[in-house]
């Protein structure tokens, strides 16, 4: 009996001792699963003709015709959300986040056998991004998204008519121009010890974009009111010339950045506003002796304060379950955004033994990640009702994602489906998906953090591909600590 008293006292001090540091090295959840999950996403995600691997039984090949309409083959891509449109501009920046998760986490992504699966999601926008990339024009969007609102079936079955939108001389889109060269030019990185062929012509289009996003100036609302940039095109421009410039090394592009882009202030990241992005990839070059790019470490910086929750500076409000809130609306991508940007600053600072500084305080790199940690722990179920928000994953997670695939079952090829009766047949209905969207991440709580599973709202049940491409970073580096 003595001794097993004191074993137990042993394992109560080591408890006592150590017990924060045991559940920030084995972590409070099962990152690695979490990670693989949440690219499975992805891969419901793809449009067009399915690969032999593909891993989501109930996805077939659906979109074959896109482009027809133009004279043009635009099979391929992904839905960004729950429909069944292809947006040129939310696509892109999937793919360049996911670019830099697969480069700045390249060893953790090794370690849990995850990178081939990354490269091959960002190869399936590059593919089709190469597709969309004619001389002097860029193919945006596939599917008309008002028509396509009008019936819930799966894209397999959609009869919708599939409108194809392309900018040009004549038809500027600068926002997505760039995005799209900062994908080509982030993917070319990733793609050169594998294939230096195809990230040359990854490189290629990307300079003919950017070259034509910034001598055609002009912001794009045809994706409006679905995709409006509402922050304009400078941040797109800044974002496309910093991942030419990693692409490249070019003094062209580093003269273009220090001499013509507009920096700005921010308190958030997302699809529509890029400038944090660009500005942490710049303080990356300013850690590495890039001493004249001061401006854009100070605006990074800025981004950091104005979110770290006991900065003097802090601007973005937490929920009371301690959940970054930004907008009510589809918030998941603020949180899973501003995790990746917070997690990979931390590593900048480790690395180059740095503190950040807010006014009279100074935050470390653990305090940085630690905070990204809480954010990616709220969404895997640590939070006020002890629910996951992945599908799939963890305890009791979301069973009606807002998603026609996952909502609608697979049917016999002979069944007719009536755009009328759709919606009362699928969308409607009080029961889980028949399909599991596996590793979907919801689009979050309300600022009340009430946990929401009804599959007609879609703030709150809408998933998208940028919300899980933002995930990647910190997962991946969340499951190398376990």
């Amino acid at each position: 009996m003595g001794i097993e008293k004191a074993l137990r006292a042993i394992i109560v001090i080591l408890f006592t001792l150590f017990g924060e540091n045991l559940m920030l090295v084995n972590g409070d959840f099962n990152y690695k699963d979490a990670l693989t999950k949440s690219i499975i996403f992805l891969e419901a995600q793809r449009s067009g003709k399915l690969p032999s691997n593909n891993r989501v039984p109930w996805r077939g090949d659906s979109a074959l015709d896109d482009g027809k309409l133009a004279n043009v083959d635009l099979s391929g891509g992904y839905y960004d959300a729950g429909d069944n449109v292809k947006f040129g501009l939310p696509m892109a920046f999937t793919v360049t986040t996911l670019s830099w998760a697969a480069l700045f986490y390249k060893q953790e992504l090794q370690a849990t056998k995850e990178l081939g699966h990354v490269q091959d999601a960002i190869k399936w926008g590059t593919d089709y991004f190469l597709k969309c990339s004619k001389h002097k024009k860029l193919y945006v969007e596939v599917g008309d998204p008002h028509e396509d609102h009008k019936c819930w079936v799966r894209p397999e079955k959609m009869k919708t008519k599939r409108t194809v939108l392309m900018i040009d001389n004549n038809t500027p889109g600068t926002e997505i121009a760039a995005e799209t060269a900062a994908a080509m030019a982030a993917a070319s990185i990733v793609f050169r010890p594998i294939d230096r062929k195809y990230a040359r012509r990854l490189l290629n289009r990307a300079k003919l974009l950017f070259q034509f996003a910034k001598s055609h100036k002009g912001t794009y609302d045809g994706e409006c009111p679905f995709y409006c940039s509402y922050s304009g095109y400078n941040d797109e421009l800044m974002w496309a010339a910093t991942w030419l410039y990693y692409a490249t090394l070019k003094p062209m592009y580093m003269k273009y950045i220090q001499e013509d882009v507009i920096s700005a202030s921010v308190a958030e990241f997302s699809w529509d506003l890029k400038y944090a992005g660009a500005q942490i990839l710049l303080t990356q070059l300013h850690f590495q002796g890039h001493k004249d790019l001061e401006e854009f470490k100070i605006h990074g910086d800025s981004f950091i304060c104005s979110v770290l929750p006991d900065s003097p500076y802090n601007q973005i409000k937490l929920s009371s379950g301690g959940l970054l809130h930004v907008r009510d609306g589809a918030n998941m991508q603020y949180v899973t955004g501003t995790s990746f940007l917070f997690s990979v600053y931390s590593d900048l600072l480790a690395k180059h033994k740095q503190k950040i500084t807010c006014g009279e305080k100074q935050f470390s790199s653990s305090h940085l990640f630690d905070f990204a940690k809480k954010q990616m722990d709220y969404v895997l179920g640590k939070n006020p009702e002890g629910r996951s928000y992945m599908v799939g994953f963890g305890k009791n997670p979301p069973k009606q994602a807002h998603h026609r695939g996952a909502s609608v079952p697979k049917a016999s090829k002979d069944e007719v489906v009536s755009c009328a009766m759709s919606f009362t047949k699928w969308l409607n209905v009080d029961s889980p998906n028949p399909n599991e969207l596996t590793g979907a991440i919801m689009g979050g709580p309300d600022k009340n953090d009430k946990f929401v599973d009804k599959r007609t709202a879609s703030s709150y049940t809408e998933p998208c591909t940028y919300v899980n491409s933002l995930a990647v970073g910190p997962l991946a580096k969340l499951a190398s600590l376990g």
